[in-house]
């Protein structure tokens, strides 16, 4: 579990301990130290967003790329954009922070089973988008190659002077496909740019 409040980290333990198929094996504080202590036989991370060095979410794909596990993540909102977000960066589902012992229990199962663990009302959402990106498959896409390029290079956890560089073009010329890209697919974050993007056939990963 890669979480930094101890109340948060208590409750899941005591949840988790009482079940005979599931184990904690483990609990960084932080992306750092989550990077020293993460192993190969981790079967599920259970990731916080917010955590002292930086986002889960940009530390999601690479926990992806070098692990072979199932990511939770363990927020305090189940929002859309939290929802969203998460998907986007590679997450099998999300867990509520305050879930109780059944909700915890039901969605670790669930992950390790295949499923991904989601609130109803993100899951209209999600079904909404797939029927748009369904019913708009010969639509062409309204992003420019360069723009799908950078989308690409987000999805894979590259930040605005990683992909500025890859790209040899300067971060104010990434900022400002950026803002084209959020213009044209109406959205706020560069998660959300992804989701989009691939929801809508933009962009293959």
């Amino acid at each position: 579990m890669v979480e930094d409040d101890p109340v948060i980290v208590e409750h899941f333990r005591e949840i988790i301990q009482e079940v005979d198929h599931l184990e904690l094996v483990g609990v960084a504080n932080s992306i750092a130290e989550a990077k020293e202590s993460l192993r190969d036989k981790t079967d599920l991370v259970l990731l916080d967003i917010g955590l002292p060095d930086g986002s889960g979410l940009d530390y999601l794909p690479e926990i992806k790329s070098k692990f072979d596990c199932k990511i939770l993540i363990v927020t305090t909102f189940g929002d859309r954009e939290t929802v969203v977000s998460a998907i986007s960066a590679g997450a099998d589902g999300y867990l509520l922070k305050d879930s109780g012992p059944k909700k915890v229990i039901e969605g670790i199962d669930l992950t390790m089973a295949g499923g991904a663990p989601i609130s109803a009302a993100a899951a209209v959402y999600l079904l909404d988008r797939f029927r748009e990106a369904a019913a708009n498959t010969n639509n062409k896409s309204p992003l420019s190659q360069r723009e799908e390029e950078l989308l690409r290079l987000f999805a894979k956890g590259f930040k605005y002077k990683e992909a500025a560089k890859i790209l040899e073009i300067s971060p104010l010329t990434v900022g400002n496909h950026v803002k084209s890209i959020y213009r044209k697919l109406a959205v706020n974050s560069r998660s959300e740019a992804v989701f989009e993007a691939v929801t809508l056939g933009y962009i293959d990963l």
